[in-house]
């Protein structure tokens, strides 16, 4: 059984609209719609095409081999690597519920149960995405952090916090529920400089409580050295 891809675009609100057809006129089963903001410099912004910092950030799960020629059909329709035409990429999971499985690949229940999949090792990616996710108003420190580290820019997106409120006081975690998740697209070999920069300026003992992730990128169009 062949394995499964989170899809991410990060274009303009315009292009957006193409992209969302895209996906609705290729039965894709379920995708979502969040509004985010870039904070990229004006000279990055244009190096990665992606213009002003309004920007629509559109996520689905597809079986691989769905994944990759719908990247393909975003850039040949989006003209992804253009001025401001946005990045595509996607992230491999390793696995989803049974009722997420059999929608997207229509196997039986037993076959999703036992669903395996062998993945790319770690060393062999080219890009991570680092996920941060900090108190209201600390995003500007993430990415001053990341950029001396070598990023070059990122999306913003707010949310707000949901858990265990006596789970979050017993690990001293008790912060505000306002949260900012900052997603940065990096070269692998950069990612642990970036993190730790963030980190340090923006941890979890420091007042934006910040919590750092990564998580591979499998492929990606809209930088340079793509190559799908």
């Amino acid at each position: 059984m062949e394995p499964f891809r989170i899809l991410v675009l990060i274009t303009n609100p315009k292009l957006a609209k193409k992209a969302t057809k895209l996906f609705t006129d290729g039965a894709i089963p379920m995708h979502y719609k969040l509004h985010v903001m870039g904070t990229a410099s004006s000279e990055m912004m244009d190096i990665l095409g992606l213009g002003s910092i309004d920007k629509t950030l559109l996520i689905s799960v597809l079986p691989k081999r769905f994944a990759d020629e719908m990247l393909r059909k975003l850039r040949k329709a989006l003209k992804i690597g253009t001025p401001d035409s946005g990045i595509a990429f996607t992230i491999p999971i390793s696995g989803a519920n049974n009722y997420i499985v059999r929608m997207l690949s229509q196997l039986s229940e037993e076959t999703a149960k036992a669903m395996e999949r062998k993945e790319e090792t770690m060393a062999q990616l080219k890009h991570v995405v680092i996920a941060s996710i900090v108190n209201q108003g600390y995003s500007e420190e993430v990415m001053n952090a990341a950029r001396a580290a070598g990023a070059s820019g990122g999306s913003i997106l707010h949310s707000r916090r949901v858990g265990n409120e006596k789970a979050t006081e017993f690990w001293g975690l008790s912060v505000q529920e306002e949260k900012e998740i900052i997603l940065i697209i990096a070269n692998a070999e950069n990612k642990l400089a970036i993190m730790q920069a963030i980190s340090d300026a923006c941890g979890i003992r420091s007042d934006a409580k910040g919590i750092v992730v990564s998580l591979p990128i499998d492929a990606v169009i809209g930088l340079n050295d793509d190559e799908i």
